[in-house]
């Protein structure tokens, strides 16, 4: 499928009304007793983006390299864990990737989300196409957003503008590369979408690999996916407006908010079915986190600039980076 004028027009109408719709949200915060928490400067590793349009949503890290990715152009970038910049890996625009949202990696595979796209794309980390995935009905509006991997290696994928999880089944994850191409299939249905809102954005699967927890943009809700049965239900949480990437070690749950600029804690109960709120984090320079990873004893932040995407130049900063921060 070909990017055509009018997608990115409704992309950058769509990103307009998340923000404004966020603004008028910000109000509904984790309570009190989740006290802010600010990291010095001595304790933050700040990681540059190299490239000039880099606009990096999403973040992931393995135990050899850290990704991120272009929501701008589609581009991969990567770099060595510890080095001070990442590099182009997988240039924007090749395989028909124009934009990038969330990315995974597991294994020996890269997992790339096309955004309004529509696309998905699974890669081998050595850069090889493995298979493109696309949605039905790519003329509809969809936001093809994050993804999480289950133990068994299986892949579930949200789509923000329709309620929906899509499954790649991890025989298809691990198969040859050889650029097939696919068709995204619908595994489950979400419940409470707002229409022309983002909705389910980040996801996580829990350890055990039973259920999939998904963050939801809009309302700030959280919900609990059990994969066995279908059955979702709302964790009993406190209100996560604009939140977006997420990342879960153990039973603690660490939340991007974007719009907020800060990473909520919160501590998962050991059913899943409960949330209570550890704290509220920022650091200097936070500019629009949308994307969270766990890398070792650290917290790796996209600084994604999404508000200076939408609004055009001059950009918040001319250069694009990650935060590298303490894990507690």
């Amino acid at each position: 499928m070909s990017t055509r004028p009018t997608v990115h027009a409704t992309w950058r109408r769509a990103l307009l009304t998340l923000t404004a719709t966020s603004a008028a949200l910000t109000a509904l915060t984790l309570p009190a007793a989740a006290a802010p928490v600010h990291d010095g400067e001595d304790s933050d590793r700040t990681i540059t983006v190299n490239g000039g349009q880099a606009f990096p949503e999403s973040v992931a890290a393995d135990h050899r390299y850290v990704y991120t990715a272009s929501i701008g152009d589609g581009t991969v970038y990567r770099g060595r864990l510890g080095a001070k910049t990442l590099e182009p890996f997988l240039p924007g625009g090749q395989d028909g990737r124009t934009s990038a949202t969330g990315i995974k990696v597991t294994g020996n595979r890269l997992l790339v989300a096309g955004s309004f796209t529509g696309r998905f794309f699974v890669y081998t980390t050595s850069g090889k196409l493995v298979s493109t995935y696309t949605v039905t009905d790519p003329g509809e509006p969809t936001l093809v957003n994050d993804a999480a991997v289950t133990p068994n290696g299986d892949v579930y994928i949200t789509d923000s503008y329709r309620a929906v999880v899509y499954r790649i089944p991890a025989a298809e994850v691990n198969a040859p590369a050889t650029g097939a191409h696919r068709t995204l299939q619908v595994a489950y249905h979400l419940p409470d979408y707002v229409a022309g809102q983002s909705n389910g954005n980040g996801i996580v699967a829990t350890p055990d690999g039973t259920s999939l927890l998904i963050g939801y943009w809009y309302s700030g809700a959280l919900y609990r996916l059990t994969l066995a049965t279908g059955d979702i239900r709302k964790v009993a949480a406190p209100p996560l407006t604009s939140a977006d990437g997420m990342a879960l070690r153990g039973n603690t749950l660490y939340v991007a908010r974007s719009v907020n600029n800060e990473i909520a804690t919160v501590r998962l109960s050991g059913d899943d079915t409960r949330a209570t709120a550890v704290s509220e984090r920022t650091y200097p320079g936070a500019d629009t986190t949308t994307g969270i990873a766990v890398s070792r004893d650290r917290l790796l932040v996209t600084n994604s600039q999404m508000d200076t995407f939408l609004y055009g130049t001059p950009l918040t900063s001319p250069v694009f980076t990650l935060e590298s921060l303490p894990l507690r």
